[in-house]
């Protein structure tokens, strides 16, 4: 049992958040304190209590997010910080966040800014864009930041915190040496006190596996369902975390954290000469950037040399660093070498059954001695390596002649790979370029990859092969130079010929830098009175309580009596039959209280082409079939493996948009627009061009996953519901029609939702449904919590698009004729794929006035789970395949991509393709502020100037304009409404139709309702949003949900306020408490309706024209990049955003809206990739396979600003929606390396122009800058084996 399941369950300490299961996300970071009786030092280290096993805990204190502060009792400076740094939105990941900063502060009260960025390594956002809360880390840094004034925080004095516990510090100073058992239902956990009792016990259970960390065999067990009777935890043995440091070599023991050795590496660093300290060094760099904080804290040396994973990081290292294991059993002590044969598991140098390690000796680097480390992951932290390396060679004293040479690669097999033979084939050669040559194919053929290997990136990880020993030559030959010098005599040019400086950028590797940057917007007006809040940087209402832990989400709500939970059962054919369904074998076991199938439904199984629960076949992976209901989850999860499902296979199966095509696979028809007369422009441009883009998919990754609440009444067939959604209305129909029961029987509350960006707009619909049903069959609650895994498999996400394009351009630049074709990957059913499809081809036109158009686009049908709404809807990839036509055309006219973007771009009052006018000119500024805040003319030229001294790194930029169109396209999807109560007391209850999502709704609601009645916040409140308080609302999406809502509430407050006119005339000088007590007094009604019928909005499809949109936001964004041709890899080194917010409600939550849209843009076109097996079975089902922006994802300089205010009648106090349109603007990044890339491949004279594909991920990216190194490699002909993934877009 793991302590997020454990006490933390039972107790109903709900700050720790469960989001992945699986220790990549960090959502469930707490502080795990203990006590070293050596040193006499209490140590404190995060862990991410998903993993940790609660019986590990045995004499450690652990402090969660609720043992830090409240907002109840005191808070803690880090929670303070962090809120008021604006560093929470929906809040969900902030007690991760919180704990791993308190952890670093118990140990560095005064940290360093790269000791904060280590701490926050392991933790993910998805909603802030990390700015602002390593801006609140920053403030605790010897290097303060100058956002913030001293005096606005308390201090941090630790002299304040809480002590070890007195007990605890007793039983470490006089530890038991006696064995401690934990007997569980399925596992037995045994923890010896003394090492001689643990090599009895592993003589006694040689099959047992010593648990130490649980990060390699935790998510074994879970994932893959491992499962071992019996476990042996060594954590109590001080002997097997001891170090010794000889003469000859370091030994540290295998009980060690890799946390602990990297700080022992870093000491003898610090102390031993350089030559002895090459492999340490190498080790070192690796340590960094392994895994993240929590699991560097958690995870052993012997685990991780034991588990012999292919993408180890350290065994390449330790392998050709001639590291020996030092193994123990009950026979005594056994050595043995960490070398190929050991990491292939070679039973003749494997551990015997009944052996353990019991340290890890490393020796020092010798005299002559050069060694490095290499890794290349999707980004640079917390995630696995695509491939890595270990290289050492020794060479002959004086001269440059091989006289030992060891290689090691990991990620490029089944196990850690040592060319052993390559290595000696190369010995008494001379280290020069005949030398590389010859080693390049020797690795080659010996580290051979087939077509169809695990993980794909085949060719990719081939070049890394022979990349990695490129910068290796390179690396030495600087060394050698360095440190041997020629006899004078020689005439020997070859001997230590220098390096290039232009090649000497494939030297080193990019930094981790905490960013900085600048926020800038327009103070209120000097007149404004103090009390008014609009305008005002106001923090998030539920701030501090997302810092403390105590803000209630849907899964912290306690349980209910009788609760059951609920697990759902998949399918796993793509396209089959269903022949029969057992469940027999899963209600036989304890616990299991019922199973729902389709034919439990009361009422409509959901549409015709959209089942709830599948009836007689599938048509995807992840289809969901039936439900476990069980008293527990975990022994309803357990059920659903029990249940056998019988299929069929049909025919045909389609996952790809090509193979859609080829079968005339759509959802709906084509929509179209065009304007001119496009194919007579074509005959009239100086140059054509055609091109094709790929944009893949992207996951939504809210923190809080899909959850759910039914409580069944006692009468009326009413139920509760409590949901984590964007649209409670859709889910309280759906549940009436599935239940055949009227709408006004259903609630739904919605408190707060952990993240949603459109992933919560129709699926909760569903898992409500369907839980529902459940709940009614059983007359029992029923909460229903999806595991990241289910989650990812189920929902669907981000349309992945196919664009095709056609563009005709004069010699200038000017563009005359654009013709593009989008097709985007709808999955199996309709459900917004349609709409998408409009608003797709609507926005293609982004920024840029083509009198000559032609706009197409088709949702194809595929046996691929059903994709949906997701922020930007559309937008981020149509406007991609527009801007690649305008990158394009640039290469073709020798001009400067913004040269283009200028001369194209709308420039006067103007009417789009559809016919809708509007005036550019807020596009315009953006534009040109960007330019000059972006100082980009002075930096393009700096830019152009690194290319032409650097061959192996190159830098790019990219400016990018955007207009993006608010709203949905139809009136009715605009109204809103809202009630206020006002009480005697004087207090104010808002309620209103949106839901708080993180995007501070419901603070920018209370801003409105303040300035109207001209009372202070502190006397407003929001309790929820409820289809009883506010009924018949539209779903929280599409940037108007401020706008709507927020013009609802202003409706209600001047109405109650147009009540108490005549009693503030008779008593002007009362107080608000006054005219209430007067009015209830006079029977004057203190509660009012508010409603706003909405903004104008259709669309004529027969016609190609209507105003489908109330407004556009505009933006800019320029962004540069360093890319490394030999990785890929790439850093981003500034981005300025400027955009037009009008009159910002409030720019705090504005800007951060903004910036996290943008980090969010920057995971769709560079890391967030998604794989898919060629049966259609999602591999990217967690942090660990799927890649979101991390700290590190930041721009070292990230600059925002908004324009200054201007008036527009239309919006709630001018105001506009920013919750999506930041997202494109990541495409500057894109862009920008992009940019890189053709530097690159000018330079080589190959052709400038390729398929352009996002996500720009290190594969794509070196496999684009083409070179000897990729020219060389094997190549397999595609139709001799089955690749590991197939290509959905």
């Amino acid at each position: 049992m793991e302590l997020m399941v454990g006490p933390e369950a039972k107790v109903r300490l709900t700050g720790t958040k469960y989001a992945c299961g699986t220790g990549g996300c960090g959502a469930c970071t707490v502080m795990v304190s203990q006590h070293d009786p050596v040193c006499k030092k209490t140590r404190h280290f995060s862990v991410v209590a998903c993993l940790v096993p609660l019986c590990s805990l045995h004499g450690a204190a652990v402090t969660t997010v609720e043992g830090v502060g409240s907002i109840k009792s005191r808070l803690h400076p880090v929670q303070e910080r962090i809120a008021k740094s604006h560093g929470t939105q929906c809040g969900f990941c902030t007690p991760g966040m919180v704990m791993s900063m308190y952890a670093l502060l118990r140990n560095h009260p005064q940290p360093s800014e790269g000791q904060l960025m280590e701490a926050l390594g392991g933790n993910l956002c998805r909603c802030t864009g990390y700015r602002p809360i390593l801006e609140s880390g920053k403030t605790f840094c010897t290097i303060c930041t100058e956002l913030f004034a001293k005096d606005e925080f308390q201090p941090l004095d630790p002299t304040q915190e809480l002590i070890f516990p007195p007990e605890l510090l007793r039983m470490a100073e006089n530890p038991e040496k006696q064995t401690l058992t934990f007997y569980g239902k399925r596992i037995t956990w045994i923890s010896p006190g003394t090492l001689q009792d643990l090599l009895v016990l592993k003589s006694k259970y040689p099959e047992a596996p010593l648990i130490s960390g649980n990060t390699s065999l935790g998510p074994a067990m879970k994932s893959q369902g491992h499962a071992y009777p019996i476990l042996l935890s060594p954590a109590r043995i001080p002997d097997l975390k001891t170090v010794t440091k000889t003469s000859d070599g370091l030994t540290i023991g295998a009980g060690c954290s890799l946390a602990q050795v990297k700080d022992i590496l870093a000491e003898s660093i610090s102390e031993l000469p350089e030559e002895k300290t090459k492999t340490y060094r190498a080790l070192l760099k690796h340590l960094q950037s392994l895994a993240g904080q929590q699991i560097r804290n958690m995870a052993s040396l012997g685990g991780h040399v034991i588990s012999r994973h292919c993408y180890s990081d350290l065994n390449p290292i330790l392998s050709v660093g001639n590291a020996t294991l030092n193994l123990l059993s009950e026979e005594g002590l056994r050595q043995i070498p960490l070398n190929g044969h050991f990491l292939a598991g070679l039973v003749s140098a494997d551990l015997k059954p009944e052996e353990i390690l019991e340290s890890v000796c490393i020796p020092h680097s010798q005299k002559g001695e050069f060694v490095s480390a290499f890794r290349q992951a999707q980004c640079h932290q917390n995630a696995l390596p695509d491939a890595n390396a270990g290289m050492r060679v020794r060479f002959k004293e004086g001269t440059d002649t091989i006289e030992d040479l060891s290689i090691a690669y990991g990620g490029v097999g089944p196990t850690t790979l040592s060319a052993e033979g390559s290595c000696q084939r190369l010995l008494g050669r001379r280290w020069n370029a005949l030398t590389l040559d010859e080693a390049c194919r020797l690795l080659l053929d010996e580290v051979s990859l087939p077509g169809s290997a695990l993980g794909g990136k085949v060719e990719f990880r081939r070049t890394l092969v022979v990349s990695f020993f490129f910068k290796f030559y390179l690396e030495v030959l600087q060394e050698l130079r360095a440190e041997v010098k020629p006899p004078a005599s020689s005439q020997d040019s070859q001997l230590h010929p220098e390096v290039a400086g232009r090649f000497l950028s494939a030297l080193g590797e990019f930094q981790v830098t905490l960013p900085r940057g600048v926020q800038t917007y327009q103070s209120v007006d000097s007149h404004q009175p103090l009390q008014d809040p609009v305008g005002r940087p106001i923090m998030h209402l539920s701030g501090l309580k997302h810092a403390t832990g105590e803000a209630v989400f849907c899964d912290d709500i306690p349980r209910v009596d009788k609760e059951l939970s609920m697990a759902l059962v998949t399918s796993t054919r793509a396209h089959a039959k269903i022949i029969s369904i057992d469940s027999s074998e899963a209600l036989d076991l304890p616990g299991v209280v019922d199973v729902i199938t389709a034919e439990d439904i009361p009422g409509t199984n959901g549409d015709e082409d959209d089942k709830l629960l599948a009836v007689d076949k599938v048509l995807c992976v992840g289809q969901v079939i039936c439900a476990v209901v069980a008293e527990t989850d975990i022994q309803a999860k357990r059920a659903t493996g029990k249940i056998k499902i019988t299929y069929e296979d049909l025919t045909p199966v389609i996952f790809t948009i090509e193979d859609a095509i080829k079968h005339n696979s759509f959802l709906c028809p084509e929509k179209k627009l065009e304007q001119g007369n496009v194919e007579e422009a074509f005959e009239n441009v100086d140059q054509i061009v055609e091109g094709e883009i790929h944009v893949g998919g992207q996951e939504h990754f809210y923190m809080e996953t899909q959850r759910v609440l039914v409580i069944p009444k006692t009468e009326d067939k009413e139920l509760d519901m409590y949901v984590s959604t964007q649209d409670p209305a859709h889910v309280q129909k759906t549940v009436s029609s599935t239940l055949n029961v009227p709408i006004s029987r259903i609630t739904c509350h919605v408190k707060r939702v952990g993240g949603g960006f459109g992933g919560k707009v129709g699926r909760p619909a569903v898992f409500g449904a369907i839980a529902a049903v459940g709940a009614v069959k059983t007359g029992r609650p029923i909460r229903l919590v999806l595991d990241r895994e289910d989650d990812m498999l189920i929902t669907g996400g981000r349309h992945p698009l196919f664009g095709k394009y056609k563009v005709g351009f004069m010699n200038s630049g000017r563009i005359k004729a654009l013709d593009i074709g989008c097709y985007i990957n709808g999955g199996c059913t309709l459900d917004d794929s349609e709409l998408v499809t409009e608003f797709l081809v609507l926005k293609l036109e982004n920024a840029y006035k083509i009198r000559n158009l032609r706009f197409r686009g088709r949702a194809c049908m595929t046996n691929l789970p059903s994709n949906t709404a997701f922020r930007g809807f559309g937008f981020p990839q149509g406007a991609l395949v527009t801007e690649s036509c305008i990158t394009a055309v640039a290469a073709k006219c020798g001009l400067p991509p913004e040269k283009i973007r200028e001369k194209n771009m709308y420039k006067t009052v103007d009417k789009t393709i559809y016919k809708q006018a509007f005036s550019p000119e807020p596009l315009i500024r953006c534009w040109n502020e960007c330019l000059d805040k972006s100082s980009f003319h002075t930096r393009r030229t700096q830019v152009d100037e690194f290319n032409k001294k650097n061959y192996w790194k190159k830098r790019g930029m990219a400016l990018i304009p955007m207009k993006f169109s608010v709203g949905f396209a139809a009136t009715s999807y605009h109204q809103a409404a809202a009630l206020v109560h006002i009480y005697t007391d004087g207090s104010v209850l808002v309620a209103h139709g949106g839901n708080e999502l993180g995007q501070g709704i419901h603070t920018k609601m209370l801003q409105v309702a303040s300035r109207e009645l001209k009372i202070p916040l502190s006397q407003m409140h929001i309790c929820e949003t409820s289809t009883a308080t506010v009924p018949n609302t539209i779903a929280t999406a599409a940037s108007i949900g401020a706008d709507v809502n927020g013009r609802a509430v202003q409706n209600a407050c001047q109405i109650l306020l147009k009540r108490l006119e005549p009693i503030i005339r008779k008593n002007p000088e009362g107080t608000w408490r006054d005219w209430i007590e007067a009015a209830f007094e006079q029977r004057i009604s203190l509660s009012a309706t508010g409603y706003f019928r909405g903004y104008k909005a259709f669309m004529d499809w027969e016609k190609g024209e209507g105003d489908p949109f109330p407004y556009y936001v505009y933006g800019a964004a320029c962004s540069e990049v360093e890319i490394d041709c030999l990785t890929g890899a790439h850093k981003k080194i500034r981005t300025d955003i400027v955009m037009d917010a009008c009159c910002s409600l409030n720019p705090a939550i504005d800007i951060g809206q903004i910036e996290g849209a943008f980090i969010q843009g920057v995971g769709l076109y560079t890391t967030e990739e998604l794989h898919y097996s060629p049966e259609g079975v999602l591999y990217s089902r967690s942090p660990n396979e799927y890649k979101i922006p991390t700290v590190t994802d930041v721009p070292e300089q990230f600059n925002v600003s908004l324009l200054p205010p201007s008036q527009t009648p239309l919006t709630i106090y001018s105001s506009k929606g920013l919750g999506e349109s930041g997202m494109f603007l990541g495409s500057s990044v894109f862009f920008a390396i992009a940019d890189g890339v053709a530097a690159a491949r000018r330079q080589r004279d190959v052709a400038e122009d390729f398929t352009v594909k996002s996500p720009a991920t290190p594969e794509r990216v070196r496999m684009a800058c083409a070179d000897r190194f990729t020219d060389m490699i094997p190549r397999d002909d595609p139709k001799t084996f089955k690749p590991w993934s197939i290509p959905i877009a």
